[in-house]
């Protein structure tokens, strides 16, 4: 009787050890690769990654809150984190200008290099030309952009964007495939509503015209049939000369524009200027550049602030 009972534990203790690595097999699989880990430039960017990546990995934010991605440029410890990361995502040559030097040195058989806006024709932008055309050249930017490289801020080239991330994290981490089309579809749709939200709000509206700090909204206003004039050009730190500032004057007077739109992380000296000259009212567009610690832990994320840049739009667009 007694050697029955001891063979009977010791087939209940193998088929408990058995059990527990088949769990720790089926877990160690794309779901709990705590190795796999994603540097990403700024916000958005962090964002559309670390939704497709979900729990699969580590995805982290290369420049932080309350650094002007326009003029960062990495430090020697930077680089090494880059360089030590599965994958690195960034949005366009045109935006992170630093990148071409960096990958330079960079082994790509090790880390993924993935530039989001790839595959996206990026524009010059409209006020930029007319800014080139009219105003004093009595400011040098060394980080000017020849192209405007704000697509992320169009709810229908961010989903673009989503998509060639998602596909070079399937490259990057094959195993972790199925869980990356989940999640990036659950992504996209929250995306495609987004778009949906802005043809519904702004499909009527008479007024199409508005007037920003920082022409970041190219992609956004021919997205929506809309027309975005700046006070400054590419760069939110560009300061617009004194002829610039008068023909915006007249033209907000012209189009009967009812608010000037600042920039929240930047300074808002020159638009409240014109504002106040104009005698219209200020309001503000987040570029989503970049998210405070503070702003995302209440809840702010790239659909957020999107929305409420609508809502911040139809002040004027109406």
């Amino acid at each position: 009787m007694k050697k029955i009972f001891l063979s009977g534990l010791l087939l209940l203790s193998a088929s408990l050890v058995l059990g527990s690595c088949g769990q720790s097999t089926d877990q160690g699989n794309a779901e709990t690769t705590a190795d796999f880990t994603v540097m990403t430039t700024f916000y958005p960017m962090y964002e559309f990654t670390k939704e497709v990546v979900g729990d699969v990995g580590t995805v982290e934010l290369l420049i932080p809150a309350g650094t002007e991605p326009h003029d960062y440029e990495p430090s020697a410890k930077d680089i090494a984190k880059l360089s030590e990361s599965d994958v690195f995502v960034y949005n366009s040559a045109e935006m992170e200008t630093w990148v071409a030097d960096t990958l330079q040195d960079f082994d790509t058989e090790k880390t993924t290099v993935v530039e989001a806006a790839s595959g996206i024709d990026l524009v010059a932008s409209a006020e930029e030309e007319e800014h080139d055309d009219h105003a004093d050249h009595d400011h040098e930017d060394d980080h000017s952009h020849e192209l405007d490289p704000h697509v992320w801020l169009d709810p229908v080239y961010a989903q673009a964007e989503v998509k060639t991330i998602t596909a070079a994290l399937i490259k990057a981490h094959p195993e972790a495939q199925a869980t990356f089309e989940k999640n990036s579809a659950a992504y996209l749709a929250k995306l495609a509503a987004l778009d949906e939200k802005y043809q519904t709000a702004l499909a009527g509206a008479t007024q199409r015209t508005f007037v920003t700090q920082h022409a970041a909204f190219g992609y956004l206003a021919r997205r929506y049939d809309l027309t975005q004039a700046s006070v400054s050009g590419l760069s939110p730190d560009e300061e617009p000369s004194p002829s610039r500032l008068a023909e915006l004057k007249e033209f907000v007077t012209a189009h009967q524009i009812s608010v000037i739109y600042a920039e929240e992380a930047a300074s808002a000296k020159v638009a409240e200027t014109l504002a106040k000259e104009a005698g219209v009212e200020l309001s503000v567009l987040n570029p989503l550049e970049g998210l405070s610690k503070e702003a995302i832990a209440a809840g702010s994320n790239y659909l957020t602030v999107m929305e409420e840049n609508l809502q911040h739009l139809q002040l004027t667009i109406k």
